[in-house]
């Protein structure tokens, strides 16, 4: 499946890159998995889920429609962004604001003001406990693109506020080779976390922070 999704399409990520992702849905899956954006690939990654939950957040409602008219099982939802790359630079030196680094959970960042916690998000986003994250979008090319600051914070604090005892999450982060992934994904998903990188993904593990009074945000 994996080499027809990178043989018939044009992948956003390498063969090596997926595999990275893929031998922790083998390890894990069926499971609860979230996707910051929507592509020709998606499909793969939903069923490579079989008897999970694949969940896909995407920023264009145009593309939603089109990828969705050949693939209608998805489950993808609309989200909106209020940040851009150029705002990257502001942005990082929050990871030294406890109304980002100090709160139990996403919904708590954004009472706080903290200007990285994405809101807007479907109700499915804070219904169900996510095992595996991945972060490809939105996109990040231009200096008026969104960036991946927001989703990479907000992926952070959906691990961090995970149930006690259900097992830490694990998110990957593509497109490292990027500024904004680069910095962020190190700042708010935290070196310690880091368990591997290939190319232009990586891998973080993190475990739940809920009920652990003065764990500090990263180890």
């Amino acid at each position: 499946m994996v080499h027809y999704a990178t043989a018939n399409v044009t992948p956003q990520q390498t063969a090596a890159e997926i595999g990275v992702s893929l031998r922790v849905l083998q390890r894990r899956a069926p499971c609860n998995f979230l996707v910051f954006g929507l592509g020709l690939d998606s499909a793969m990654w939903a069923a490579l889920n079989h008897g999970g939950r694949t969940v896909f957040l995407e920023e264009d409602a145009s593309w939603i429609a089109s990828v969705k008219a050949g693939h209608p099982g998805l489950e993808s939802y609309h989200v909106a962004y209020d940040t851009r790359v150029t705002d990257a630079d502001e942005l990082i030196a929050l990871r030294h604001e406890p109304a980002c680094t100090s709160q139990p959970d996403l919904a708590a960042a954004a009472a706080a003001s903290c200007r990285l916690a994405l809101r807007g998000l479907p109700p499915v986003f804070h219904e169900v406990e996510w095992d595996l994250i991945m972060v490809d979008a939105p996109t990040g090319w231009t200096p008026e693109s969104p960036g991946r600051m927001g989703a990479i914070y907000t992926a952070g604090m959906a691990a961090r506020a995970r149930t006690p005892g259900a097992g830490a999450t694990e998110v990957f982060v593509h497109d490292v080779d990027r500024h904004v992934e680069d910095t962020f994904s190190k700042a708010f998903l935290c070196d310690g976390y880091l368990v591997e990188q290939v190319g232009r993904i990586r891998r973080f593990v993190i475990p739940s922070h809920r009920d652990k009074d003065g764990t500090p945000f990263c180890p």
